[in-house]
């Protein structure tokens, strides 16, 4: 914004950057000067502007930057700002894609996705999609399908992913079948996408009520991880930077199957310390596992491993708490699923983790256990007196 000498210059800093590169200038001559020559001949004569520049006297047409430099004369400041103000958006510009038409319909309409998260006004510079195509011009893929349903999904928007694509995976859990973790489907399915995965303690409605959150962001590419960073984190949104993919995904895997079991504890009125005790085993299981997949222990110390088992197992407004809540009660694991929008990842990864941690040979009794309720191979009774009376070990063992 501003076609003066330190303006075009800037310009041509960010064009090196290999960045896409608008410069506005008020002067017609200024323009046709670039537009002709690609030579500011008025305030920069005799250097060439790399072709990455464009130039255009209408302020409109940077509405679509995702950076605005400001470089008119500073007693001009105030008259160029306000007439660039009705094209300044809040944020980034933003494609949600749902596979389900009524949510699309629902945030057309109405700007609110009844379905998912009524009650939550979304942002109006947003846009809604059922076409994975749409999605091809993004800068930056956040993949949030339900654990079971990734490969699909990114099987599907592959043919429209082009290289190093970065794709942010959200989705938490193990695949069943092929005991895979998400980093390892999308590799599979997109390899052409650079890989990073956004895990932590987080409620998807506080998320969106703006309220606090901190969560552990792993990408191996820390300079791509800088840049995912300063992209999402926001006040009331605080990413923490890890390199270690395995373990961030690992620690949210496990603690969906953890919760399921916290949750029995509190509908079978076992009380308070049997809910630390869980807790704090089942953390141990979730180290072991993470450990023997290749993840770091300091990485599920952190916010991604303790931290969103602890959000998880500790209210029913986790689906996966909610559902072992019901059971504990005594419902039939039919009874509690019944009705159920939300997926509960938990239930979907719990055989998985189970058989995953068989094959690595890592002891997880309590996953075990919440696997064999959940597969009606077992009752609770049978599986909390099945705990209670293992064989007495070292803590640390």
């Amino acid at each position: 914004m501003g076609g003066g000498a330190w303006g075009t210059a800037l310009a041509q800093v960010a064009a090196r950057a290999w960045l896409s590169v608008t410069l506005q200038a008020r002067e017609t001559e200024v323009v046709e000067s670039i537009r002709a020559r690609r030579v500011n001949e008025a305030f920069l004569p005799d250097v060439e502007l790399d072709p990455a520049v464009s130039v255009t006297d209408d302020l409109a047409d940077l509405a679509g930057c995702d950076l605005i430099l400001a470089v008119p004369p500073a007693q001009h400041l105030r008259s160029v700002l306000t007439a660039f103000a009705p094209h300044a958006r809040a944020g980034l510009q933003v494609t949600l894609q749902a596979r389900e038409t009524e949510v699309v319909e629902s945030i057309r309409a109405r700007r609110v996705n009844e379905a998912f998260l009524p009650g939550v006004e979304l942002d109006p510079d947003g846009s809604v999609t059922d076409d994975l195509a749409d999605l091809a011009g993004c800068d930056l893929i956040l993949a949030v399908p339900p654990a079971q349903h990734l490969r699909s999904v990114l099987t599907a928007f592959a043919p429209h992913a082009r290289a190093g694509l970065p794709i942010l995976l959200c989705s938490k859990g193990v695949e069943r079948g092929s005991l895979k973790l998400m980093t390892q489907v999308l590799g599979e399915t997109v390899p052409q996408a650079a890989q990073a995965v956004l895990s932590g303690p987080s409620f998807a409605g506080e998320v969106a009520r703006g309220l606090p959150t901190a969560v552990t962001l792993a990408c191996a590419d820390e300079a791509l991880g800088q840049d995912l960073l300063q992209t999402l984190s926001s006040p009331g949104f605080r990413p923490y930077l890890a390199t270690d993919l395995i373990g961030a995904e690992a620690g949210g895997a496990v603690k969906n199957v953890l919760a399921i079991a916290c949750g029995i504890a509190e509908g079978r009125g076992l009380g308070r310390s049997a809910h630390a005790a869980l807790i704090t085993r089942g953390f141990a299981e979730l180290t072991r596992l993470a450990v023997a997949l290749g993840g770091k222990p300091e990485t599920v110390a952190g916010l991604c491993g303790l931290g969103d088992l602890v959000l998880t197992c500790s209210s029913p407004q986790s689906r996966n708490m909610s559902l072992g809540l019901a059971l504990g009660q005594g419902q039939t694991v039919e009874q509690a699923l019944a009705g159920k929008r939300s997926v509960a990842e938990g239930y979907e990864s719990a055989p998985a983790v189970r058989d995953l941690a068989a094959s690595l040979g890592v002891e997880t009794p309590i996953c075990n256990g919440v696997a064999a309720v959940l597969a009606g191979e077992a009752g609770v009774e049978e599986v909390i007196i099945g705990l209670l009376s293992r064989p007495l070990k070292a803590e640390d063992a």
